[in-house]
């Protein structure tokens, strides 16, 4: 039965055309599904991902996507558990949570950051901002791209004039507010792009709950990529490896799997 759930739900997720309504499907399912059954699809879907299935990778995006949905945060403890103790190995590769080995960079919240010069003479409030952020002004996109508060970045991420390039800047950025990188994680019209999420995966500044799922969708190039670098946390190298493991020799290269990812 487990094999046939699990078939049943590529099947549906592939038949959504939107990204942003295959996450609201697959947070509903991981909303409503019993834990041991769930976690139990989910391993399938997993571990043929891993090996290369096109139609499970392309469903293991919108699990991601709900992964990373606040919403969710009780469900994937108990997936946590749940893998481990059944065991159900891919599936505990997808929701572990790597150890951190060091101390967290202090992060001041938002208000207390110093807010760009947005060229009125005066701080900006945060409702102001917001504001700025929803209308299609390129003028103001450097500024808000530097924005500290992630309801402001948030806005910016679905602002129709953002490009890859303006997201990518944010992703890349070192130092960067966690905030801000969860923000991007949680947009699948951006998270989706390969480059965004390596940049994602690479930043020493993305929580390491939002990485690990990422390491997940990632090709043997890019694990490869993130495995020898030396400013991504050691247990996300770690993750990097068991999947290189686990891919097998003939996946695909870079660019092969873009279509699959948008």
């Amino acid at each position: 039965m487990t094999v046939r759930d699990a078939d049943a739900l590529v099947r549906t997720t592939r038949a959504i055309p939107e990204a942003e309504l295959r996450s609201a499907y697959m947070r509903n399912v991981l909303l409503t599904t019993e834990v041991p059954p769930l976690a139990a699809m989910l391993d399938v879907v997993c571990a043929r991902a891993e090996q290369a299935e096109a139609a499970a990778r392309e469903a293991l995006i919108a699990v991601v996507d709900a992964l990373a949905d606040p919403a969710c945060a009780d469900v994937v403890q108990l997936l946590r558990e749940e893998a481990l103790g059944a065991p159900h190995l891919a599936l505990e590769r997808l929701v572990r949570q790597p150890v951190a080995t060091a101390l967290p960079r202090e992060v001041l919240p938002p208000e207390e950051e110093r807010v760009p010069d947005y060229g009125r003479g005066r701080p900006l409030t945060l409702g102001e901002r917001k504001a700025l952020a929803r209308r299609p002004d390129r003028g103001m996109m450097e500024r808000l791209l530097r924005d500290p508060h992630p309801d402001v970045i948030r806005m910016v991420l679905a602002n129709p004039k953002v490009t890859e390039e303006d997201v990518l800047s944010i992703a890349a950025r070192r130092p960067c507010r966690p905030d801000a990188l969860v923000e991007i994680a949680r947009a699948p019209r951006w998270a989706h792009r390969p480059r965004i999420r390596m940049a994602l995966v690479l930043n020493p500044d993305t929580p390491l709950d939002v990485a690990a799922p990422a390491v997940g969708l990632l090709m043997r190039h890019e694990l490869r990529l993130v495995a020898t670098s030396p400013t991504v946390a050691p247990g996300v190298r770690a993750l990097c490896l068991e999947h290189l493991e686990r891919r097998p020799p003939g996946e695909f290269e870079e660019g092969d799997d873009d279509d699959l990812l948008q």
